[in-house]
């Protein structure tokens, strides 16, 4: 069995244990984006049980904003609100990390007026709702890279210890690595070396912002989804490409979305191997992975690790159970019922309990 406590995890820092609250959109930052007391007591139950705590994704500018009530560091008047959530989930003595988000091509449509809607290209994402995006020009591209980068500069100033830039769940910096979103001719698009051109400078900007402003111990992680169902759509080879240019990056973690820890390639159902394999070997820098899905048991929190995970998030299970880590660590039964006692922010209940998978994951909303 793996060590679980006392995790260290970069060399500089120790985690308290191995396992990491999963970023979950809340939906219920204040009127104004900033956070709001429900989210706060809810990250600060959180922050007592593990190790890291990644946030909800985060929007780096107001066009970056992807869905009502999303909390925001678009300017340093969030710097206040921000400085709250970081103390709120290290007051537990868990590492808080904040996730940097850009939603792109997906943000829902009349969010405020005047709604500017971007993509890598002009290319409509195959949802019903979805908007035609505006494509960026070359020169707005460099300025949602500076948008990340004086959002993190407000990250280390609020006393977090790093961000996860959020290159997965069909967001910007995924629409920008996509064949399917990013159709453009300049210097970000064409080829597959050209579309991982703004994930790696989003990468160098970070590490460049880190050793100018935070400490060494400072934490830097990458969040990705390994394929997409469109077609044309990132592969997992294209997938595997890119997980070896970020680990030979000054970066401390690959976040890896899955549906399930242990799922195989949604694009070629006869390949049975899970993608966890695949991307251990293209991780030739030896950066920690971090495996997330369907994860509620300490015998699947050891069969992640074992499968070659460093760290393992925790999604639905943390919702109900405030307590989880502590249930799943003594390997004993999770709580499965999101009531009060699991200090849900309310908005953030309402979503869950129309959650199509619910029921049949063992879970209910009372």
């Amino acid at each position: 069995m793996e060590k679980l406590t006392d995790y260290e995890f970069n060399g500089k820092i120790v985690l308290k244990n191995r396992l990491v609250l999963a970023p979950m959109t809340t939906y219920s930052a204040n009127p104004d984006l900033t956070l709001s007391i429900e989210e706060e007591k809810y990250y600060q139950a959180r922050g007592k049980e593990f190790g890291m705590v990644i946030t909800a994704a985060t929007a780096i500018s107001k066009n970056a904003q992807a869905f009502q009530n999303q909390i925001s560091i678009k300017d340093e008047s969030y710097l206040p609100s921000m400085i709250r959530l970081s103390q709120a989930i290290k007051s537990g003595g868990a590492k808080a990390i904040l996730q940097l988000h850009h939603g792109g091509r997906m943000n829902a449509i009349g969010l405020y007026e005047n709604q500017d809607i971007v993509s890598a290209s002009s290319v409509k994402a195959e949802r019903v709702a979805a908007a035609i995006p505006r494509a960026l020009l070359t020169h707005e591209v460099y300025k949602v890279i500076d948008d990340f980068r004086k959002a993190m500069i407000l990250a280390i100033k609020a006393g977090f210890d790093g961000v996860e830039l959020h290159g997965a769940n069909t967001y910007l910096i995924q629409q920008f690595f996509s064949p399917h979103s990013n159709q453009r001719t300049d210097e970000f698009g064409g080829s597959l070396e050209k579309r991982l051109t703004f994930p790696l400078k989003l990468v160098d900007m970070a590490i460049k912002t880190k050793e100018e402003f935070a400490k060494s111990d400072f934490i830097i992680g990458y969040r990705l989804s390994p394929e997409e169902y469109e077609n044309p759509g990132i592969t997992l080879e294209d997938t595997k490409v890119l997980v070896k240019e970020l680990s030979l990056k000054e970066i401390d973690y690959i976040h890896v979305s899955l549906g399930s820890y242990k799922q195989s390639s949604i694009r070629n159902p006869q390949e049975q191997e899970p993608v966890i394999t695949a991307l251990k070997i293209a991780n030739i820098g030896k950066k920690k992975l971090i495996g997330v899905g369907g994860i509620e048991s300490l015998d699947e929190v050891n069969d992640a690790l074992n499968l070659g995970f460093d760290l393992v998030a925790i999604g639905m299970a943390a919702l109900a159970d405030v307590k989880v880590v502590t249930h799943i660590l003594n390997n004993e039964n999770i709580k499965r019922v999101i009531d009060e006692e699991s200090l849900l922010p309310q908005n953030m209940k309402n979503r869950v309990s129309q959650w199509r998978n619910l029921s049949s994951r063992g879970f209910k909303v009372k």
